[in-house]
């Protein structure tokens, strides 16, 4: 088989989400990655130095994704003209739509494992939270409304729903 001679960071990346959620960080190797991405596993220790440097560019990316997302979903609920309760739905149901293309679950629990990038989860949160916050006008509320949506994110698919968002951004906005 012929081995790509280049392939963006990006598909390397996602390669990389998606198998953590699979099978665990520790599942991650150089080896692994070229069989799955057909890159060398020399070119993959070229590009990015060493194992752990790999992992954390591909977690890096994924937040940086996730911000992407975030920004796009605060637009198309401002573009929309929804502000107030109805503003906060249509944002988070843009986000939920956007997030199911990466591996959330995976994504923070390998970034916790990771203390300096904690700091990003953390300004992530704050982000949507703030968004929320800028719907509804309650840092409380926007709290709340923060956690259970992140719940049902992370959660989906293993379970029925039990309430939808929108019944409880109606509620607390």
């Amino acid at each position: 088989m012929v081995r790509p001679r280049t392939l963006p960071d990006s598909d390397v990346f996602a390669v990389i989400l998606q198998r953590i959620a699979a099978e665990g960080e520790k599942s991650v190797a150089f080896s692994s990655i070229s069989r799955t991405t057909g890159l060398a596993g020399a070119s993959l220790v070229q590009r990015y130095g060493t194992l752990a440097q790999m992992v954390e560019a591909a977690l890096t990316w994924g937040w940086d994704e996730l911000d992407q997302m975030a920004a796009t979903a605060q637009d198309d609920a401002e573009a929309a003209e929804q502000f107030g309760a109805k503003g906060a739905q249509v944002m988070l149901k843009a986000l939920t739509d956007l997030v199911k293309s990466l591996p959330m679950a995976a994504l923070l629990a390998a970034s916790l494992r990771h203390a300096h990038l904690r700091p990003r989860v953390a300004a992530w949160k704050s982000k949507v939270e703030g968004m929320i916050v800028r719907h509804l006008r309650d840092r409380d509320a926007a709290a709340m409304v923060f956690a259970a949506w992140q719940g049902q994110v992370l959660w989906d698919g293993l379970d029925s729903k039990g309430f939808r968002i929108k019944d409880l951004v109606k509620k607390v906005g």
